[in-house]
């Protein structure tokens, strides 16, 4: 795996009821003995040491956690990890190039300037990638786009440079005429 290496496995507690998951994260398949009781977001975390998955609320209200998973956002501090088995997930830590050239939705936050503190960053372009990489044609307006963050918060900015970003991500990750 090219980005964001996994980080081998933590010890766990003897008394803990454990299973075999199976999953592949960021194009690489992994397997781990778990908890029934480990959440995705601790299980990338702790386990692969991807920790580009923020924890904010831990009720799946503020959307730090979101990852994508078969192509849909998802709140990985409301799945268990033995739940995310046979899925594809994807993190943060899968969308820089090795090179560390930015995709092109980080670079839109970047020249827009749609983040702060970045706290709440990775999961909002998560939730915003998966709505840009769908089958399915998305409002751009103002109400449309701040639909789709609906589910991330940000305490520290204004969302109107983060919309000026998910535009600019949208036009830039558009296919081209005759590229179709």
């Amino acid at each position: 795996m090219a980005r964001g290496k996994i980080k081998p496995k933590l010890p766990q507690s003897s008394d803990d009821p454990r299973v075999s998951v199976k999953l592949t994260v960021n194009g690489e398949e992994v397997t781990r003995e778990v908890s029934v009781r480990m959440l995705l977001s601790d299980f990338l975390r702790h386990e692969l040491g991807l920790t580009g998955t923020h924890v904010g609320c831990e009720h799946g209200i503020c959307g730090a956690c979101t990852i994508v998973m078969d192509g849909k956002a998802a709140r990985s501090c409301l799945t268990f990890a033995v739940q995310a088995s046979g899925r594809e997930i994807r993190t943060i830590e899968s969308l820089a190039d090795p090179d560390g050239t930015l995709h092109p939705l980080q670079q839109a936050f970047q020249d827009c300037h749609g983040l702060q503190c970045g706290y709440c960053t990775p999961g909002m372009i998560m939730n915003i990638l998966s709505h840009l990489e769908s089958d399915t044609e998305i409002d751009l307006s103002d109400a449309g786009v701040r639909e789709i963050l609906a589910g991330n918060l940000c305490r520290c900015t204004g969302y109107q440079n983060i919309i000026s970003a998910v535009r600019r991500a949208a036009d830039h990750m558009a296919p081209k005429a005759g590229q179709e």
